[in-house]
């Protein structure tokens, strides 16, 4: 009896070693996917400045990276995706279809997942500068002037197209373990002042070839 308990047990701890084998296996796949797309997204964003044109970061990609995002208190750059359908998230945070495009002035919004890329807004603070880069090369200074948490049972996120803003937007709380659910952190950010004179720098100078 007590060598059919041990051979139980030594079946039973057997079993768990393989599935944690197999569970870090998929695990290092997903990880390794990841980063070979990160790598694919740069290659696509250097080739978008490039030529100023639309470049998908592989063939079947249904997105493109149209801008990066930093956070230069954090140390963080990012690629910005078009779109924020499940497949651009999975990728990057991702520009929302409707709102201002990245190149023009009005309010621009930017979502992404609170658990991957967009992690850092956990530690954002009013005052942090955001820098936008476009496919044009250009950049834009922006400062963080508000942090929020809306439900969106109460209706959909309200933004004022004609203000010049950068809305980002991910789940809330962070520390949720459960994905979902109807609430939402919004940092919102303005130019700072001294950036709409470069802005205008360089889009002269972008025009001049």
């Amino acid at each position: 009896m007590d060598r059919t308990v041990k051979c139980i047990n030594t079946l039973f701890i057997v079993a768990l070693f393989c599935t944690g084998v197999i569970a870090w296996g998929h695990s290092a796949l997903i990880y390794a996917k990841a980063k070979l797309a990160q790598y694919l997204i740069a290659d696509a964003w250097q080739e978008t400045l490039a030529t100023q044109k639309n470049v998908k970061p592989w063939p079947w990609a249904d997105t493109w990276p149209v801008a990066t995002l930093e956070i230069p208190e954090q140390g963080i750059q990012l690629y910005v995706l078009a779109g924020a359908s499940g497949t651009s998230l999975a990728f990057g945070p991702g520009h929302i279809d409707g709102t201002a495009p990245i190149e023009s002035t009005g309010t621009k919004v930017i979502s992404g997942h609170r658990d991957t890329h967009f992690s850092a807004l956990e530690f954002l603070d009013v005052g942090d500068t955001l820098i936008l880069q476009d496919k044009l090369g250009r950049t834009q200074t922006f400062s963080v002037i508000s942090e929020q948490v809306v439900n969106i049972n109460d209706g959909p996120w309200q933004i004022e197209k004609q203000n010049d803003e950068l809305h980002l937007i991910t789940c809330f709380p962070f520390s949720s373990i459960v994905p979902g659910g109807p609430l939402r952190y919004v940092a919102v950010a303005k130019p700072k002042l001294d950036n709409l004179d470069t802005l205008e720098a360089q889009t002269t100078l972008y025009q001049s070839f």
